[in-house]
């Protein structure tokens, strides 16, 4: 079979046939030039200082830029975490209402409903107060991520 047949993907292109690496062992770092996770060049682009990693803009602006998506990943987390909280308290809110149906409904194991009704609805509680909690912490990272972003809240009383 002629190489001008041949499928795309076993093309290379002509400047790159004198670079190519080629090894009989598939393993990480099995190249000369290899580290452990393949190529070593991943540091070497323009864009890498050796010093520091990759040059995007001042030590400064670099602490305000990983402070304010710090602030933003972990403000996701919490609104996350709070969506759950609330979910919890719908969900034993309800196990709560069907436990008080089935007290109603039956009466020869009233008792054993009313005290899972009682358990459901602690849960309820408790996971409400979990999704309150969450809800200020998102609103904490909300106002952190504000100031790492530039934003300044004026205290005025």
């Amino acid at each position: 079979m002629s190489g001008e047949n041949r499928h795309h993907l076993f093309h290379r292109k002509e400047e790159n046939e004198g670079n190519v690496n080629v090894s009989s062992d598939y393993a990480y770092g099995s190249g000369a030039d290899q580290g452990a996770y393949g190529s070593s060049d991943y540091q070497t682009g323009s864009d890498y200082n050796a010093a520091s990693g990759y040059n995007t803009g001042s030590a400064y602006q670099q602490d305000q830029t990983s402070e304010y998506e710090r602030a933003q990943k972990e403000e996701k987390h919490y609104k996350r975490m709070e969506h759950v909280g609330e979910l919890g308290t719908m969900a034993a809110g309800a196990y709560a209402l069907y436990e008080k149906h089935e007290a109603k409904k039956d009466p020869e194991n009233a008792g054993r409903h009313k005290i899972e009704e009682e358990i459901a609805a602690a849960a309820a509680v408790g996971s409400g107060g979990y999704a309150f909690h969450e809800h200020h912490e998102k609103k904490e990272d909300k106002r952190e991520a504000e100031e790492a972003g530039g934003k300044h809240r004026h205290h005025l009383f």
